[in-house]
Parts: structure tokens; C-alpha cells; sequence
């Protein structure tokens, strides 16, 4: 009902958007399809009209690196070289403490920073998070020194058997 009331609010009637859904399955969105199904009947029910849309993978992130999208479902498994602001979002207050607390090493100063980018982006939403999944690798007893890498590689440097 809030959502109703927000967009009579701002005028806003007939809305028609499209919502792409990713052609793979990842720990946190084993069926995209589905999670997408959800959320246009959800949208609908505000009077907002969502056609989905996918591709193959290659092409799903090229199109979206490229912003033909108006909404996407998509993870993240840590940074990425090129960037991963595929919302196409802009701040820059949010960007200036980004800059300065990748120049910062006193943790506490940084962690300051960090915890305002969050009121930031908790504030204006450029995208919303819906899952997180726990990543579990199972190794053997006499297998020590492995990590899970939050990059979602297999990294075996340090990694010895016993």
C-alpha cells in the first residue's frame, strides 16, 4: 500500500519497466527465472508492469556493462577488475570517501568512513540486496592452510597436506 501511495504521490501511472533475469545459477540465486517471476507479480500488484528478459550469460553481461537494462538480477562475489556499478550510479560523496579510504591505513579512520558510505547507499538504494549465501568447501582433515577466497577462486598458496 505505501508503494501504491509513493507513486500516485509522485504521478506516476502505468509504469512499464523491463527486469532481466540471469540465464545461471549462483549459491545466493539458484533460479533467477523464478526470483524474477516473483518480483513481477510483486511489482504488479502496484500497478507497475515489468516484461522479463534474458540472455546468454556472455551477452547478459555485456549488455548490462553496457546499461541497456532498467532492472537486472545479479551477485557479487567480491571486486572485479572494470568496476561492478552495473545500476550506473553516481554519488560523489559516496565516490570521495571511497578515494580517501583506499588512502587510509588506520583502520578505526577507515571503518568511520566506510560506516557513512553506508548510510549513503542505504539511503538512496541504487540497488537492493535480497540473498546471501554461505560458500562451504569441503576439504579433507590433513588438508591445512586453505581459505575460501571471497573472489570465488580457488587459491592453494599456503595450502599443504598433513
Amino acid at each position: 500500500e505505501k508503494a501504491k501511495e509513493m507513486l500516485a504521490a509522485a504521478g506516476i501511472t502505468g509504469l512499464t519497466t523491463d527486469l532481466w533475469w540471469m540465464p545461471v545459477q549462483r549459491p545466493y540465486n539458484p533460479n533467477a527465472k523464478r526470483m524474477a517471476e516473483m518480483m513481477q507479480a510483486d511489482l504488479a500488484k502496484v500497478g507497475v508492469t515489468a516484461e522479463l528478459k534474458s540472455f546468454e550469460w556472455g551477452e547478459y553481461r555485456k549488455r548490462l556493462q553496457a546499461g541497456e537494462h532498467q532492472m537486472f538480477l545479479l551477485g557479487c562475489a567480491g571486486a572485479r577488475d572494470g568496476g561492478q556499478n552495473l545500476s550506473k550510479w553516481c554519488n560523489k560523496d559516496f565516490d570521495a570517501g571511497l578515494v580517501e579510504a583506499r588512502n587510509i591505513s588506520d583502520k578505526g579512520k577507515r571503518t568511520e568512513i566506510y560506516q557513512k558510505m553506508q548510510a549513503i547507499f542505504k539511503d538512496e538504494a541504487p540497488w537492493v540486496t535480497i540473498a546471501h549465501s554461505t560458500v562451504f568447501e569441503p576439504t579433507r582433515k590433513e588438508v591445512t592452510g586453505y581459505k575460501v577466497s571471497p573472489f570465488g577462486r580457488h587459491e592453494f598458496y599456503g595450502v599443504d597436506l598433513q
